[in-house]
């Protein structure tokens, strides 16, 4: 019976994140979620008790593996600069991937405490390696530039994901010479 359900589970989040990738946080909804699946509507109540719960889980599920590909990433990379680089690429080539679509339209909407804790939380290691990269490039206000950074990335993904006039690779390259740009100062 408990392997039913967390099948069941993992149908509802799957449902979730293609309703979410599809039509943003407006186009989760029980009916939805419950016509995706093949569930009663009231099943679906038996899993997730909000909608907002449905989200939090997705953030504690997702974030973390979409942070450790990006984590991956940096390691790899063998200077502080190198790091800056992997850290936007890396998030940008993810917009593609449907788990990550999720996570962007999660990010993009108005969350409860509860999932934006677990989001700050899967966010912490990826924001101190970004931390330790701009200290390695001599950065006198690193966590101020962290979090510009991750602007440009924002606004690149909005950028990506909205499919207007631009390829996603002229996107990546003007958001990575923007990044590199500003870190050098």
């Amino acid at each position: 019976m408990a392997e039913h359900r967390s099948m069941q589970r993992g149908a509802l989040l799957d449902a979730a994140r293609t309703l979410l990738s599809e039509g943003g946080t407006e186009a989760l909804t029980f009916p939805a979620l419950a016509e995706r699946t093949g569930l009663a509507r009231s099943s679906v109540y038996e899993y997730f008790r909000s909608r907002a719960a449905v989200v939090e889980e997705l953030c504690e599920v997702d974030f973390p593996v979409w942070a450790a590909e990006v984590e991956a990433a940096m390691e790899r990379a063998a200077t502080p600069e190198a790091q800056v680089e992997a850290y936007v690429r890396q998030q940008l080539a993810l917009v593609g991937d449907r788990r990550h679509r999720a996570v962007v339209a999660i990010s993009a909407s108005e969350l409860d405490a509860g999932a934006r804790e677990k989001i700050r939380a899967a966010h912490g290691g990826l924001v101190a390696m970004i931390v330790e990269a701009l200290e390695g490039l001599g950065h006198e206000q690193p966590r101020l530039a962290a979090m510009l950074l991750q602007g440009i990335v924002d606004a690149a993904v909005r950028r990506i994901e909205l499919g207007v006039a631009e390829e996603p690779e002229a996107i990546t390259e003007a958001a990575v010479a923007m990044a590199l740009g500003g870190v050098r100062g």
